[in-house]
């Protein structure tokens, strides 16, 4: 017996090397999953077939119960043939003289699937062969669940898992005693029995099981009755598709090759809550536009929300096209953090002096988007107002090649056209970057200054990058937490720091905004990148922006002030601190965070560097008040000193700041050349105000030039037009400039002492 046994045994091995078991995990077909297992999206296999793979811990006990209650009661305890069951399916066999029942196991049908065979007696064999291979080879367990993954129950639907969002829309382990026997009984004859289109026939099936489970004891008589009562539904096979564009993108990335199931990081309350946001939208959104959001977790970085279209079915809309990885112009999304970077180098604070005024630098003359100018504005206006001048102007002194590394270095990955190096253009939009990007940039300002870069799944390795100091990081956050909401909406209680961005010819509209928890960027424009006009951050993408912000839980705090950051009043235009400003030279007093005590001055003017915000002494005779010099006869003379705001600033200057910086008229102990230049007041003599100059027909509009001719005041002129200086008349013989095109020009001379006079005039042909 025990030589019978081992040749046996031996004959087994021999043949278990020769025909090896079919590979049980053969699953090809593709389901990518939020973080609750909801399944987003799948992927049929290369024969069509459907598998949502599923683990046995992940199954409903009471479809378990079902399962091996109707088709194998003794799983656990044979060794892959039930010899009893085949004993009695071979006796009915003789007396019948046909198959009445197959005596399969729960692993013999395993068998059958991965070894497909006749209904034959050498068939049988041929399963019960492959029985005792999986017993050898795989436990219990492990079968098992290979049975609840291949299992068919219908058209290309295999696995149980499938099966019931297929059929019940809802997951395995949340079935009822009656859907879990309606699954049991549907691998017997899964054309037969598909509830979507034989749903009577199924019932009847199902009650047969339900009846078997009372009389088994399994279940009792109350539930079995209660089981009864639900109506089996004919219901269509509908693919889940929710987060399509990502759920594409995680199944093509490289490091989830040959995962059958990857469970990603997105909230499935999330995702639902941004589609229907995005959908409500559709009927606003232009033609042919799209839209894009994310929303990342800042603490993790794990993305919990990824739209990459506005509708994934509409070829209007280029719904197939991931937007959120479109590598597209960020417009002003970049300057806040151009703003972070020069307070961390000591150049500004929230409240420098910064001139909003015409600017041409080597050959480049940056706009407004709104076309016009403020003047003197601070840091945080400029940023809040997104004003373009400003930041051209700051660009100019970080430089762009360290702006640039700076963003690169801390995970803003930017394109250039190609040949091209980074240029003043950058702050507005004059590179390539993508949603994803933006997003992981703005999470600095909720995380002392460092960037984390979004992350899919769990597996993802966390990567961070500081981009700025945590005091920069924070003083920027508040700045931005200061920004008007979009028409319609309140801030109230959300705590939200936001940024808005328009690239050039209105083809991008960006809002990225920033709370304790998450960071959320929107992106909405044409796919295509043709224009959108009209179509503005704020307008477009703001509302979208604070939709989504409120569906999100509110952050639990305010974000912790640095100890590095601290209030102080600043006095314009020096710029220093107020109680370090002599009396009379604070012309305005302004509120400022300053990082690590640092208060700079006022930047020197890149127009003119001699013309800066600064103090300008003279003598004055005391007993008079007036001014006197060396060729004066007073006997007695006293320092003052005036402050002068920066050059370029005059044009927008109150009458009350420019009589502040006026420097006194000469004592009468001066010569009379003194007295007389300052008897007669500046004034410009070559236009009265409002004129209008025709110009002849002839005349070309390059070769139009005036004569700007001024009188009166004290030392040489110096000449804007529009706001714009256009030179200096040291000599005043009168300065020539040319118009480019009719128009209407406003025309400003200064002269050395502060005075002041303007006119427009009107230039036709």
């Amino acid at each position: 017996m025990v030589g019978l046994l081992l040749f046996l045994w031996l004959g087994f091995m021999v043949l278990d090397r020769i025909y090896p078991l079919p590979d049980p995990n053969r699953i090809d077909s593709v389901i990518v999953l939020a973080k609750d297992d909801t399944p987003l999206r799948a992927f049929a296999d290369s024969q069509g077939v459907w598998r949502y793979p599923v683990t046995l811990d992940e199954v409903s006990p009471l479809y378990l119960e079902a399962l091996l209650g109707y088709e194998d009661r003794w799983f656990y305890y044979h060794f892959g043939i039930n010899p009893l069951a085949l004993l009695r399916a071979g006796w009915q066999w003789i007396e019948y003289g046909r198959i009445i029942s197959g005596g399969s196991t729960l692993t013999m049908q395993v068998a059958r699937i991965l070894d497909l065979h006749s209904r034959s007696v050498p068939g049988k064999l041929q399963q019960m062969f492959r029985a005792l291979q999986l017993e050898w080879h795989y436990s219990k367990d492990e079968i098992l669940t290979f049975y609840l993954n291949l299992a068919p129950f219908g058209g290309p639907i295999e696995g149980v898992q499938t099966a019931s969002y297929a059929y019940l829309h809802k997951p395995v382990k949340a079935l009822s005693h009656a859907e879990a026997a309606l699954l049991a009984v549907l691998p017997q004859a899964p054309s037969r029995l598909r509830p979507d289109r034989h749903p009577e026939k199924a019932r009847r099936y199902r009650d047969k099981l339900l009846a078997r489970m009372e009389t088994l004891g399994i279940w009792s008589a109350g539930v079995v009755a209660d089981a009864r009562i639900e109506a089996v539904f004919k219901s269509g096979f509908r693919q889940p598709l929710k987060a399509p564009l990502f759920a594409r993108r995680i199944k093509d990335a490289e490091q989830y090759q040959g995962q059958s199931r990857i469970q990603t990081a997105l909230d499935a309350d999330f995702q639902w809550a941004v589609e229907d946001i995005i959908h409500s939208r559709l009927g606003i959104l232009p033609p042919h536009a799209s839209a894009a959001v994310m929303i990342m977790e800042n603490q993790t970085g794990l993305v919990r929300a990824y739209a990459g279209s506005a509708d994934f079915f509409s070829q209007q809309r280029s719904g197939h096209v991931d937007m959120v990885q479109a590598l597209r112009s960020p417009g002003s999304t970049l300057k806040p953090f151009l703003y972070g970077l020069a307070m961390d180098e000591g150049l500004v604070h929230s409240a420098s002096l910064l001139s909003d005024v015409p600017l041409r630098l080597a050959g480049y003359a940056p706009r407004n988007f709104r076309g016009d100018y403020s003047g003197a504005v601070t840091v945080s206006r400029a940023l809040q107002e997104s004003l373009n001048v400003p930041a051209v102007d700051m660009l100019q002194r970080v430089t762009p090649v360290v702006f640039d590394a700076r963003l690169q270095n801390g995970g803003i990955t930017l394109t250039y056209p190609e040949y091209e190096l980074p240029n003043l253009s950058l702050i507005l939009g004059g590179a390539g970057t993508r949603l994803e990007d933006l997003v992981r940039g703005f999470s600095a300002f909720a995380r002392s200054g460092i960037t984390i870069k979004p992350r899919y799944t769990m597996q993802d390795a966390t990567e961070e990058r500081r981009i700025l100091s945590p005091e920069a990081g924070w003083v920027i956050n508040d700045i931005l937490s200061d920004i008007e909401p979009p028409t319609g909406f309140s801030s109230r209680g959300l705590r939200l720091s936001w940024k808005t961005g328009t690239s050039y010819g209105f083809r991008d509209a960006w809002s990225i905004g920033v709370n304790e928890r998450y960071t959320v960027g929107v992106w909405t424009g044409r796919p295509d990148g043709t224009p959108l006009p009209g179509q503005f951050g704020a307008r477009a993408s703001g509302p979208l922006l604070f939709e989504v912000f409120q569906v999100l839980p509110r952050p639990r705090r305010a974000l912790k002030k640095p100890p590095g950051v601290s209030a102080h009043k600043i006095c314009w235009p020096l710029g220093s601190a107020a109680e370090d400003t002599k009396v009379g030279q604070c012309h305005q007093m302004h509120q400022a965070w300053v990082v690590n005590e640092g208060i700079p001055l006022t930047l020197p003017s890149l127009r003119d560097r001699s013309w800066s915000a600064r103090s300008k002494g003279f003598w004055v005779n005391p007993v008079t008040g007036l001014r006197v010099n060396a060729s004066c006869h007073s006997e007695q003379r006293v320092w003052r000193s005036a402050v002068q705001w920066p050059f370029e600033l005059f044009p927008w200057l109150s009458a009350a700041l420019i009589k502040q910086m006026r420097l006194p008229d000469f004592d009468v102990s001066c010569p009379e050349t003194l007295l007389a230049s300052t008897a007669r007041s500046l004034a410009i003599e070559s236009f009265v105000d409002k004129s209008i100059v025709r110009l002849p027909q002839a005349v070309s509009r390059e070769s139009l030039e005036l004569e700007l001719q001024a009188v009166g005041g004290q030392g040489g002129y110096n000449w804007w037009v529009d706001g714009y200086p256009v030179g200096r008349d040291a000599e005043g013989r009168g300065l020539r400039h040319a118009f480019s095109e009719p128009g209407d020009y406003e025309l400003m001379v200064t002269d050395e002492a502060s005075n002041v006079d303007k006119i427009n005039i009107r230039i036709v042909r």
